[in-house]
Formats: C-alpha cells, sequence, structure tokens
C-alpha cells in the first residue's frame, strides 16, 4: 500500500449483524453499506474481547488482553504500553482522537499528538464493582436503565456524539491541511449505539413503527442454557424489567435507532472527506469495539461469547483497497494495528510480539484456516471464557464450566452444543490446541482474578465498592456519575 491518510471510525457496541450491509432486513445503514461496497468487508470479524476497556486497550496496543492485563472495566490501557498512537506519533504522523477513548485517564500521556473532548473511566477508577467475581458477587442495580430509558428523544450520548462528528468535521476542515510532509491518523470515536437505549425520535419510530419480530431465540429468556450464561443472566438482570411486548419493542427501538443515528454521523464524516477533497488520499476503517445481545436468549448488553455479542463488524475502504469485496477469513480487531501501521507508511515499526496480521495480507487470501481468541475476564462471570473461531467451528472454553461447540455454518444461531458429540472429538482436541499455543487458560483466569483481589484490596473491600454502588454505564466529559 502507498502511504495515505487514515480515518478510522469506531462504534461502540454495534452487533455485527445489525447493518444492511451484514443481511439486516430491519436495520438500516446507507453509509455504512455504501462505505462497504466501495471497499473490503471481513464477514467473520471478531473483538478480543466482549467488554468496553479491555477491548479498547487491546486494539490501542494490539495485543491480546492477557498479554497486556487490562482484564476489566476498571483496569484500563493507561499509556505505559506502546499502542500505534504512540508509535506513529513518534514516527512524526499526526495523530488525533476525538471522542470515547475509555482509557483510565486524560492526565495521562495516551500517546496521541491531539486528544479532544475524550470519555475515559469515571473517577479514573471505572468499574469497581465488576471486579468482585466470586460468590459475593452481586446483582446489577442499575439494569432496570436498560428496560426504563428505552424510547424515543436525545440522551447524553446522543448529545455527545454529535458534539464528536461536529468536532471531526472541523478537524478535517481546518487542521487536517496543515499536516502534508506525511500521513496523518484520525480517530473518531462514538458511543452509538451502546445503551441507553434513547434514539432520536426520527430514527426511533422508524423503528418503532414496524412490526418487529422478537429478538433471536427470546423464548429461551427463562430457561436455564449454561450455567456461565445462567451466572450472567442472573447478575445483569436486564430482562426481568421487560414487564411487557410493548417494553422489549421500545427496547428494539431504541437499538436500531442508535445504529442509524450513528450511520446518519458517519454519512456527515463521509461527506466532510469529500468536500475537503481528502477523499482520494484517505482510506477509511469502520469497526466497533463488541457487540451487543440485543435480547437474545433473555441477554442485553455484551459480555457473552456468542456471535451477538463477540463478532463485530470491519469495513475498510480507500486506495488500494479492493472495492465490493466479501473476505471471509476468521478476523480480529487486533489485525488492525499492522493495517494503520502499513498504511500509513510505518510497517516497519510494528512491533514483533502483536499477534495480528494485516488486513490487506488477509484480504488476499493468506491463512483462511487461521484461529481467531477472545477472552473475557469481567463484570457478570465467576471464571473466564475464552473464544476460539477456526474455519466453521467455534469453541467458547470456560475454566471451571463445560465447554460449547458449535458448527456457524449448520447452526448460525448457536443453540446445538456440540462439545459432547464424539464425531466432534478431534474438532475439540484442534480448538482447544489452539487456544493453548496462545496461552494457559487457567493459569491466565488466576492471574486475572488474582489482580482483581489486590485491586479490591486497594480500594478498601467489598463492603465500600457494593455501597459505592453500580454505574450502569460511564459519562462523557462534564456529566456527573450517577450510582445506584
Amino acid at each position: 500500500m502507498n502511504p495515505k491518510n487514515l480515518v478510522i471510525l469506531m462504534s461502540d457496541e454495534h452487533a455485527r449483524e445489525a447493518s444492511g450491509c451484514y443481511g439486516h432486513d430491519i436495520v438500516q445503514t446507507p453509509n455504512l453499506d455504501r462505505l462497504a461496497a466501495c471497499g473490503t468487508r471481513f464477514s467473520n470479524a471478531y473483538t478480543p474481547c466482549p467488554v468496553c476497556v479491555p477491548a479498547r486497550a487491546a486494539f490501542a496496543t494490539g495485543k491480546y488482553v492477557h498479554q497486556i492485563g487490562t482484564w476489566d472495566n476498571a483496569t484500563a490501557f493507561d499509556g505505559s504500553i506502546p499502542s500505534w498512537h504512540s508509535q506513529l506519533r513518534e514516527c512524526g504522523h499526526q495523530t488525533v482522537s476525538i471522542g470515547k477513548l475509555h482509557f483510565r485517564s486524560q492526565e495521562d500521556d495516551n500517546g496521541f499528538a491531539d486528544e479532544r473532548i475524550s470519555m475515559h473511566m469515571v473517577e479514573a477508577k471505572g468499574d469497581l464493582l465488576g471486579l468482585i467475581r466470586d460468590e459475593d458477587m452481586v446483582k446489577r442495580g442499575a439494569a432496570r436503565k436498560m428496560a426504563q430509558m428505552a424510547g424515543p428523544g436525545e440522551s447524553m450520548y446522543t448529545r455527545y456524539d454529535r458534539d464528536i462528528t461536529s468536532d471531526a468535521i472541523s478537524w478535517l476542515h481546518e487542521e487536517a491541511p496543515k499536516y502534508q510532509d506525511k500521513p496523518w491518523v484520525l480517530f473518531v470515536s462514538w458511543v452509538a449505539p451502546h445503551f441507553p437505549l434513547t434514539a432520536p425520535s426520527q430514527h426511533y419510530y422508524h423503528y418503532y413503527n414496524q412490526d418487529l419480530p422478537d429478538p433471536k431465540l427470546y423464548h429461551l429468556r427463562k430457561t436455564p442454557i449454561h450455567p456461565y450464561v445462567d451466572d450472567y443472566r442472573v447478575t445483569f438482570a436486564y430482562d426481568e424489567f421487560f414487564e411487557t411486548p410493548e417494553m422489549v419493542k421500545r427496547a428494539q427501538s431504541g437499538y436500531f435507532g442508535l445504529i442509524s443515528f450513528l450511520d446518519e454521523q458517519v454519512g456527515l464524516l463521509l461527506d466532510a472527506l469529500r468536500r475537503t477533497g481528502q477523499m482520494e488520499d484517505t482510506r477509511i476503517i469502520y469497526a466497533s469495539d463488541h457487540g451487543d445481545n440485543m435480547g437474545a436468549r433473555g441477554a442485553w448488553g455484551k459480555s457473552l461469547m456468542y456471535e451477538e455479542s463477540v463478532a463485530v463488524p470491519l469495513i475498510v475502504s480507500g486506495p488500494d483497497i479492493a472495492p465490493d469485496t466479501v473476505v471471509d477469513t476468521p478476523t480480529s480487531l487486533l489485525d488492525v494495528y499492522p493495517f494503520i501501521m502499513n498504511a500509513v507508511g510505518a510497517g516497519d515499526a510494528v512491533a514483533e510480539d502483536v499477534p495480528g496480521t494485516c488486513l490487506s495480507t488477509l484480504a488476499c487470501g493468506t491463512a483462511p484456516a487461521r484461529a481467531v481468541f477472545s477472552e473475557y475476564h469481567a463484570m457478570g462471570s465467576k471464571r473466564a471464557a475464552f473464544m476460539l473461531r477456526k474455519r466453521d467451528w467455534k469453541l467458547v472454553h470456560y475454566v471451571g464450566y463445560p465447554d460449547q461447540l458449535f458448527n456457524l455454518r449448520d447452526d448460525p444461531d448457536e443453540v446445538d452444543d456440540r462439545s459432547a458429540d464424539p464425531d466432534c472429538k478431534e474438532v475439540m482436541e484442534e480448538l482447544m490446541s489452539e487456544i493453548m499455543k496462545i496461552c494457559d487458560p487457567v493459569k491466565v483466569d488466576e492471574s486475572a482474578r488474582a489482580r482483581q483481589s489486590s485491586m479490591i484490596e486497594a480500594n478498601g473491600g467489598k463492603v465500600p465498592i457494593i455501597k459505592r454502588g453500580d454505574l450502569g454505564f460511564s459519562m462523557p466529559p462534564g456529566v456527573a456519575p450517577e450510582f445506584n
């Protein structure tokens, strides 16, 4: 690839399937669809961790969560580990962040040359309640917000996202032309479609006025599915507050409406690139940090290893990128790190210990049978979960719980667990061997829980942490946190 400018567009909690270009027959995303038509869409992309803070730290550093120890929403990236933005800054590239980062604090040197209206962990401590992952794990008090706040209107997040878009457009007009010696990188990170599920009215009613089907497998919401999944649904008891079908529909309309609102923001950014004459010299990446359960199986939020939560949209467009192309090779957000470095001409600065493969290499058909890995050590779980996707197979390995094995070609809804099928013994062994090449699950689980125990002690113990309460979601700049 020839060195070009790069715009990275990131959303928060956008399930891969909830886009027109990924085949959703209700959600409308015309701007993302056009971006995909002009570029390359990765159909089997995954997050390295299905929750915000660890996923974003992994995206920044290009490393697995267990490599960098950002286990949960209370253990954030603090700038001490090299990132693509710090390395590019050292190489003389202008690296600009506008919007949500969810690192520890703006007081840290997070590696950007210019960091604007950034959103970070509350009080530089984040979700302390999520550190408690044993018999004292409490039911989350803010879960009721999922149902209560679903509806039409503006929230602190939609207002913040509009500010992010406005600031990014201004940067493209006023600042980008100043940097001609080396390609620049603009990281624009919105919060939508992360809950609260309050969507601007024009987008909300577009969906609410339709006859929406129930969430996927919603009839299983009160049925035991798997002990790990059941633990999560008990701790994050979102669904118990959906007392009527109308309340479920309001939540669906809010989530879908926020995706259309997000797509609108993407369109405004793309228009700004065209108006400023920079589209021909700029590559664009669109991705989300993780997905959302969207009510499937009675689960809302993220944190599970089902496709709704762990799979993400990933689209690349621009110079030297094949148009109207779909890549089925399993892909990780960690593969974006080497692509960023190569896209701006800094490929020689890619660290040797990053596990990702450049997206442009994968797009050429390299390693179609590669394995992609995700892990989870955070709130709502008592022990670790690890996901390994290879070819059509997906293994979810739990420490202390039975494993799950799915064939996603034959069983895309993940209802037929093949882990105990004698005919799948060799597949189970192969995928477990791939996990063991990456890490020792038991040792990683022990490391995460040891770190979390020390953090609980450092914050006064379980009693004051529980008394502090459940935040529900982080706050944008200038908004005071509300604990429940």
